[in-house]
């Protein structure tokens, strides 16, 4: 047999492992249902991932790479002349209106890392990028830990619900970490 050079196969095998998870989530996630999404042969992903935690290991890092979810993109939509409570409530309508299945796969795969210690790394990355990116526009570094708890809190519980994303609830609750005062617009 004439093996067919292939050199978008790894990157097929990654795509598959983030639409499964993000469909169905990490608990369906095998080699067997990645080479069939990939449409590839059930060796090719054990060749590119020897264990699913590498291959959870490339899905988060690509997903914490893509324009949409960078926290350098969340940042450079922040403004000093917009008060910050509304310019990360925006940021987050914006997050929210691409839809759940979105933000249940980046916490999937964050959440993952509580028991995959190969992902803690990333995901604590991720965390302080974060964080450095809202201490930018906060008082102190405290005051930027707790906005992305809050905003970890906001996003958790609007995927636990079927409640629309609410921008005046989210804006209030993130004026309130930051002692900001006044109405949302």
């Amino acid at each position: 047999m004439v093996r067919r050079y292939d050199p978008e196969r790894r990157q097929r095998i990654i795509d598959a492992a983030i639409r499964i998870v993000e469909l169905k989530g990490i608990a369906a996630l095998s080699h067997r249902a990645v080479a069939a999404e990939a449409n590839v042969p059930l060796g090719s992903t054990t060749y590119h991932f020897a264990s699913l935690d590498e291959l959870l290991l490339a899905a988060l890092e690509q997903v914490n790479s893509e324009p949409q979810t960078t926290i350098e993109s969340w940042g450079s939509r922040l403004s000093k002349d917009v008060p910050l409570a509304d310019g990360l409530t925006a940021v987050l309508e914006d997050y929210a209106s691409e839809g759940r299945g979105r933000i249940r796969l980046e916490y999937e795969l964050y959440l993952a890392a509580l028991r995959r210690p190969l992902l803690q790394p990333v995901a604590a990355a991720w965390l302080d990028d974060m964080v450095t990116v809202l201490a930018r526009h906060t008082p102190d570094l405290p005051t930027a830990r707790a906005l992305v708890a809050i905003i970890d809190g906001l996003l958790l519980q609007y995927l636990l619900t079927d409640r629309p994303f609410d921008r005046a609830e989210v804006r209030a609750a993130l004026a309130r970490v930051l002692g900001e005062q006044g109405d949302a617009p």
